[in-house]
């Protein structure tokens, strides 16, 4: 099993910048990273994802070149590095994790997950 708390959200304007982390505890030895959110009437749609070595991280198109998913293993953390928010940015954003070194953009495929926290951008 894998426990997964987030933080790091918040209120903030168009244009800030936030750092959501994700602290991890139980048999976390070789699980992939992601970061989901979820808008109001939305699904829950894949931002950013890294391998178990930290050596490839996936994002989806509507954050590349604003976000940066990040992980240090022996401190058995994770973090987005959100630059440039937007309104659209605003979700609760969740930390995941699933038991292989490789990232997929399902959340079917993540057996772990976080509590959320919250990012609100106003414009």
């Amino acid at each position: 099993q894998v426990q997964l708390v987030e933080s790091g959200g918040g209120l903030v304007q168009a244009g800030d910048s936030l750092r959501l982390s994700c602290a991890a505890s139980g048999r976390t030895f070789g699980n992939a990273a992601g970061w989901f959110r979820q808008a109001p009437g939305k699904e829950r749609e894949f931002v950013a994802g890294i391998t178990w070595s930290g050596g490839i991280a996936y994002y989806s198109d509507f954050v590349k070149g604003r976000f940066t998913i990040s992980r240090d293993n022996a401190k058995n953390m994770v973090w987005l590095q959100m630059n440039s928010l937007e309104p659209e940015d605003t979700a609760i954003y969740y930390c995941a994790a699933r038991p292989e070194f490789a990232v997929v953009t399902s959340a079917l495929e993540y057996a772990y997950w976080g509590q959320g926290t919250r990012v609100t951008v106003s414009a």
